[in-house]
């Protein structure tokens, strides 16, 4: 049954703006490539994923973490006949907008930014990185992904229902995203479980 509900490449909503195919490369493909060679994952390097760097090398950061996530999401999407190439898009831009400081820091940005009546949610972040913060074209702001990887940026960890946070509504709020997104919340959770009792071991 579960290959029925794979996601189809034909099936994509496209991007914001149009762009002509790819000769080799499927549009899932061309997200995951673009989000490797962003700044935004690169700097995933210098950010901490529990243990900070200065006391040894062996630790994971933040980077080293989500190419662990996208490997466990990869393998599981395979097992499950899903898109492997939506699935390692989504996972690697999984975290792509965590400040420093892991969940903590993001607790502590959000706590200041509620001082100015905003918030401050990684998700939403990395939507805005993704989406406006990388100028790597000239043609468009942003990476240009595709409908799907956005909607599973804001959605791989959590639901909302339409009006609840508006300027996130055109991503089919109150509907589940495809399964490639469902299931990078779960290969995130095994990967940092895991990787936290072997760094602190």
């Amino acid at each position: 049954m579960l290959p029925q509900l794979r996601f189809r490449v034909e099936a994509s909503r496209g991007r914001r703006y149009p762009e002509p195919e790819h000769p080799y490369r499927d549009a899932f493909q061309r997200d995951r490539d673009r989000i490797v060679h962003a700044r935004a994952f690169r700097r995933l390097e210098n950010k901490t994923q529990v243990f900070s760097p200065g006391i040894s090398d062996h630790f994971r950061n933040r980077l080293t973490h989500t190419l662990e996530v996208s490997q466990i999401a990869r393998t599981v999407a395979s097992v499950l006949a899903l898109d492997e190439d939506l699935t390692e898009a989504l996972a690697l831009a999984h975290d792509i907008g965590h400040p420093p400081f892991a969940h903590a820091g993001e607790a502590e940005l959000d706590r200041q930014m509620q001082r100015f009546g905003e918030h401050f949610d990684h998700n939403i972040q990395a939507l805005r990185t993704v989406e406006s913060l990388e100028q790597r074209y000239p043609r468009f702001p942003g990476l240009n992904l595709t409908f799907e990887v956005r909607e599973g940026i804001v959605k791989h960890s959590r639901d909302f229902d339409p009006g609840e946070i508006p300027s996130l509504d055109e991503y089919l709020a109150g509907l589940r995203p495809p399964l490639e997104a469902q299931l990078i919340d779960l290969a995130d959770e095994i990967a940092y479980n895991a990787a936290d009792l072997d760094d602190a071991h």
